[in-house]
């Protein structure tokens, strides 16, 4: 899952970040709207985390823009401004859930999960195939019934090979998912991830790697 978080109080980005990232989520940070539209136009989100009151472009406008524009992310809009009326007009903007400070980064997280599920395909909380089981809230994976310890980059990785059920995932496609805007395309980062889940799934082995195309989980 790709988050984009929007904050301009740095500690509070940069926690949310991290908290997110343990969940082994790509996160990226912007500290003002205008960065935030800058990112949203180059980057595919699954969520953007918004802060309302944002420098520059205030948040309201960024989340119009969000909704107006091609991005397929869900908004979760983070602000102090709990009034019912407050919540409402955020709603009214196309936002997709609201969240007031203070808030449990747990319950975050959760509502992270649940937006992210919205941009895709209906997908069930719990991922199975080819004896592999992944709890994406739980952040456990089992291989025919054996705890399998992953990184948060194989985790991310695995999670968008069960997601597309059976298809071909671009390396391209994982680098966009499971890494944040500094990763180096040329790195090899996705085939050595590829090789280190291969390796902890354990025989038989159950990642495929169709040539010129990616990878898959038949």
């Amino acid at each position: 899952m790709r988050v984009l978080v929007v904050e301009d109080e740095r500690l509070l980005a940069d926690a949310i970040a991290e908290w997110l990232r343990d969940g082994a989520h790509a996160v990226d940070l912007a500290y003002d709207g205008a960065s935030a539209l800058e990112r949203v136009g180059v980057n595919d989100y699954d969520v953007v985390v918004l802060d309302r009151d944002l420098p520059l472009v205030h948040g309201d406008d960024v989340c119009r823009a969000i909704v107006a524009g091609e991005s397929a992310a869900r908004v979760l809009m983070l602000t102090a401004a709990a009034e019912i009326t407050d919540r409402v007009d955020g709603l009214g903007l196309g936002a997709d859930d609201y969240l007031t400070k203070p808030f449990a980064f747990p319950e975050l997280a959760a509502r992270v999960r649940a937006l992210a599920r919205r941009c895709r395909p209906a997908a069930p909380p719990t991922l199975r195939r080819a004896g592999i089981t992944l709890d994406p809230a739980r952040r456990e994976v089992f291989r025919d019934g054996r705890y399998v310890p992953l990184a948060k980059k194989e985790f991310a990785v695995l999670t968008e090979l069960l997601l597309a059920d059976g298809a071909v995932v671009s390396a391209e496609r994982l680098l966009e998912k499971a890494w944040d805007e500094h990763a180096d395309p040329f790195t090899g980062a996705v085939r050595l991830t590829v090789l280190k889940l291969r390796r902890k799934l354990a025989d038989p082995p159950v990642v495929e790697t169709v040539k010129g195309a990616g990878y898959r989980i038949a």
